[in-house]
């Protein structure tokens, strides 16, 4: 009897030892492995609950990630154009360095769209000035209706701040009108004379119609003689030659107090052999007065 009650009791204490050796006591709990099929560093239940694609690491194809932008950029996952300024969110983040979440990343007024695909100028720069000619880009635009990456929208060689000082239209190439310093044409006159013949009459109207369309423009007259003569006699001449020039000028619309004249003598350079005259030693090119025009622009062209 105490044989078997032995036994009984080595069969009982084995059995335990079997039972707690393959695990039949308390488990230890092992949390789940989150899952994130597509490597965005979302999980796949957390892109489920925000309506995302968990087998697709960027659900708009904006070129951002679902995780970066949730996690960096707090942009809309489901939406490529989260402020709708026209620019995909990828594109602001990577490209253009704007801000995604506001349509005006610098405050300008311009939209960052507009400035990177309308006018080509800097969206993060509210006093930008594409074209370096003193005037903000936003001012061009909404001001004057220039071009921000051009200096001299017009073409006529005044840049558009120059033309905003002084008062002209920096959108009309003929605006100012201008008079280049050889554009009015040189008379001569007869030998000994001092006046102004036919063709030179029709000369010198031509240049009364420009100086007319010039206002900006006055004009002086230089006037000279050959090298037959005395000085002071050729000086005298070149004086009357002047005031020729001026009485055409003044009875034709040019006020007196846009012209002003010079009696200079004998012309600087004397004509050579070939050129004197038979009869007068003497030349037509230096028997004349030139006109010259004098600006009063503040701004001389391509300055």
């Amino acid at each position: 009897m105490k044989r078997r009650i032995n036994l009984l009791v080595l069969t009982l204490f084995l059995s335990v030892g079997v039972l707690s050796q393959y695990g039949c006591g308390p488990k230890e709990v092992v949390p789940p492995v989150p899952v994130d099929t597509d490597g965005d560093g979302l999980t796949d239940s957390q892109e489920l609950e925000l309506g995302l694609d968990p087998n697709n690491a960027d659900t708009d194809g904006d070129g951002l990630s679902d995780g970066v932008e949730v996690n960096e950029t707090n942009t809309d996952p489901n939406n490529a154009d989260t402020d709708g300024d026209g620019l995909s969110d990828g594109d602001e983040v990577n490209t253009y360095n704007t801000d995604p979440n506001n349509t005006d990343t610098d405050g300008d007024g311009l939209s960052d769209y507009d400035e990177v695909m309308t006018y080509n100028t800097d969206p993060n720069d509210a006093n930008g000035d594409a074209d370096g000619e003193g005037l903000s880009d936003v001012d061009e635009i909404n001001v004057h209706n220039t071009n921000p990456t051009n200096a001299d929208t017009d073409g006529d060689r005044f840049n558009d701040a120059q033309e905003v000082d002084m008062g002209t239209n920096p959108n009309d190439g003929s605006d100012p009108a201008y008079i280049a310093k050889d554009q009015l044409t040189t008379i001569t006159f007869d030998f000994d004379r001092s006046t102004v013949t036919d063709a030179s009459a029709q000369a010198l109207a031509e240049n009364v119609q420009m100086l007319m369309n010039a206002p900006a423009f006055n004009v002086r007259v230089d006037a000279y003689t050959d090298h037959v003569g005395g000085d002071q006699y050729n000086l005298r001449l070149s004086l009357r030659r002047a005031a020729s020039v001026v009485s055409f000028y003044a009875q034709n619309g040019i006020s007196e107090d846009r012209i002003e004249s010079r009696g200079l003598g004998k012309a600087p350079v004397e004509c050579s052999e070939m050129e004197k005259e038979s009869g007068t030693n003497g030349c037509e090119k230096n028997r004349r007065a030139e006109s010259h025009p004098v600006s009063t622009l503040k701004y001389n062209p391509d300055m």
